[in-house]
């Protein structure tokens, strides 16, 4: 082999390394992982051909960048994997949940159209119990008039 074929072979060589280093750390690499508590805003199997988990979570919480301290709320958008975490997410979506993630920085259409990669669930608490509304009504006092003078 001649110098010109050996420096095209390195170069091709280092050109597919730096290809494949750059799609592992692009869609294989987990970036961070953490975890988000609230309630699930809506959760759905989506997709043409690779048929994933799609969910969209509420978080409340306060302002704390304004003054008067207003609440506010966050929507964190994710994806599952696991057949078994997604229907668990399912069976729990009108309580607390908190969910443990993996941020990747890239997508791939088989593991969803979010970053954001469920990959187990917490915790799940009961949401504030709504008290029903009764047709027994709280009778006040009769109005009483004084006489203005």
């Amino acid at each position: 082999m001649n110098t010109t074929g050996k420096i095209v072979t390195i170069v091709i060589s280092v050109l597919l390394l730096a290809l494949v280093g750059f799609m592992y750390f692009k869609f294989f690499f987990v970036y961070s992982e953490g975890t988000n508590e609230g309630d699930i805003n809506y959760f759905q199997r989506e997709g043409f051909v690779f048929k994933t988990y799609e969910g969209k979570m509420i978080q409340t919480g306060y302002n704390s960048h304004n003054t008067s301290a207003t609440i506010q709320s966050n929507e964190f958008k994710f994806s599952v994997v696991d057949e078994h975490v997604a229907q668990q997410i399912d069976n729990n979506s009108s309580r607390q949940i908190k969910l443990h993630w993996k941020r990747y920085l890239g997508t791939l259409p088989w593991r969803g159209n979010s970053q954001f990669v469920v990959d187990s669930i917490i915790s799940v608490r009961n949401a504030i119990p709504v008290v029903p509304a009764t047709e027994d009504v709280l009778e006040l006092p009769a109005p009483v008039d004084f006489p203005l003078e």
